[in-house]
């Protein structure tokens, strides 16, 4: 349906908003707010405020405002806040996320939060919430992107970039209208994300129970059992063994060829870092980030494992794990398990999944927990029948990919509704829909 749009509009002089209403002004954000007020004038130190870091700002305009302290620990090194001030976070990813909010009930009505955000104090004339409605248009977030400065990984936006961005402004009772109207409409589409959100979590709980059920009682719910002596397996089939996973694997260790040697790189020689097994979808790794030579291969202790061995990420985090599809070799931060005999290494691999716990539980180390190859060696497996694993894997690979089609179809709708959040938002505080 056609949404209806104003009676006359006129060129506003900016490429990206085009015509506006007729009526509405065109000002920079310097000229209808203060940018970056540099401090807040507090009397007493033991004054309780709200602490704001980057993790407690949602990419929806959330604030989680549990975190209290003295005005005494934040007054140096922190960027000030009040209520009705709108916060922007400045550094890459960031603010292409959308990190950002209106800032409402702090303590005492102040916060001190990361440096990493820009604040923006509107002017009596102008509605922080009109402000902040800007910040989430797709020309705010594309046009800052491409305006950061900085190396690659700590990239932000500059002040200039937030002070000279051109707003199209409305009469003060129309931003209300238009605040209001967001307000309404995006908390609709805010609480269908929940919802899907929830549904997620429901199947991923669902795909849990489903994956430590089949690999530690089999498909069979009739056939004896009998205690395994350990705590995470329970119960198992009377028939089943119990065996070190070093009886089952061998274990390889990875590392790192120098990075300022170009010759170690760019090869042919599949290098997985425990990267390349966190942004994996599925079972199965293919391809990695990065590729050794023979050269860089020879240079260093990693070990080519073969198609078909697990691989597990031993640290930064521990328990991500896939399948290799073609021989590979790891960094440091990963372990490759080789198969000692014939098994199923599909089986294996979902026992481990749902071991993954139990995987974290043996990390040790001050700096950062890592899973040695000791640890991970004596780690006790149940071990069925080979015909027995390779059923219970197939099982697995078809009920999972059920469930993960699923949840890939509600990840994509949650991606819609935040298009249309956008688009929503770009097209009423640009003029291009009318709401009153």
């Amino acid at each position: 349906m056609k949404h209806p749009v104003y009676s006359s509009y006129r060129p506003s002089g900016i490429p990206w908003l085009g015509h506006i209403p007729n009526h509405w002004e065109v000002k920079r954000l310097r000229f209808i707010s203060h940018v970056n007020p540099s401090s807040v004038k507090i009397d007493d130190y033991e004054t309780l405020v709200t602490f704001l870091p980057m993790n407690n700002i949602g990419e929806s305009g959330s604030l989680d405002l549990s975190e209290i302290r003295t005005y005494n620990d934040v007054r140096s090194g922190y960027t000030p806040l009040l209520d009705n001030d709108v916060c922007i976070a400045k550094i890459t990813p960031c603010f292409e996320n959308g990190k950002g909010a209106i800032c409402k009930g702090f303590e005492n009505g102040i916060a001190f939060g990361t440096t990493e955000l820009h604040v923006v104090r509107a002017h009596p004339t102008v509605l922080p919430q009109f402000i902040f409605a800007i910040t989430k248009t797709y020309a705010f977030r594309s046009l800052g992107e491409a305006s950061m400065t900085g190396a690659a990984g700590q990239k932000r936006v500059t002040d200039i970039f937030i002070k000279d961005f051109p707003v199209p402004l409305p009469p003060l009772p129309e931003q209300q209208a238009i605040a209001d109207y967001l307000d309404q409409e995006t908390s609709r589409v805010d609480e269908l994300v929940r919802k899907k959100e929830r549904f997620i979590e429901l199947l991923t709980e669902k795909r849990s129970a489903l994956i430590s059920r089949a690999v530690t009682q089999g498909l069979n719910p009739t056939a004896p059992r009998r205690p395994s002596g350990i705590t995470w397996l329970g119960d198992i089939p009377a028939h089943w063994e119990v065996k070190r996973l070093k009886n089952l694997f061998e274990i390889f260790n990875g590392s790192t060829p120098s990075s300022s040697e170009e010759s170690y790189w760019e090869g042919s020689i599949p290098w997985v870092t425990p990267d390349d097994l966190g942004q994996l979808n599925g079972t199965i790794i293919s391809e990695t980030g990065r590729y050794l030579t023979e050269e860089g291969y020879h240079s260093c202790g990693t070990s080519l494992a073969l198609e078909g061995s697990i691989v597990i990420s031993t640290r930064a985090p521990i328990g991500h794990m896939a399948i290799m599809d073609v021989p590979m070799c790891t960094n440091q931060g990963c372990k490759s398990l080789s198969a000692k005999k014939e098994i199923s290494s599909g089986y294996f691999f979902y026992q481990l999944l749902s071991g993954k716990s139990v995987l974290q539980s043996r990390g040790c180390g001050s700096t950062f927990q890592e899973l040695s190859k000791t640890n991970l060696e004596t780690i006790t497996l149940c071990c069925p029948p080979l015909s027995e694993q390779k059923e219970i894997a197939a099982f697995l690979d078809a009920e999972t990919s059920k469930i993960e089609s699923l949840m890939e179809k509600e990840r994509r709708h949650i991606e819609l509704l935040g298009e249309y959040r956008s688009a929503l938002i770009t097209e009423v505080v640009t003029g291009r829909r009318r709401i009153c």
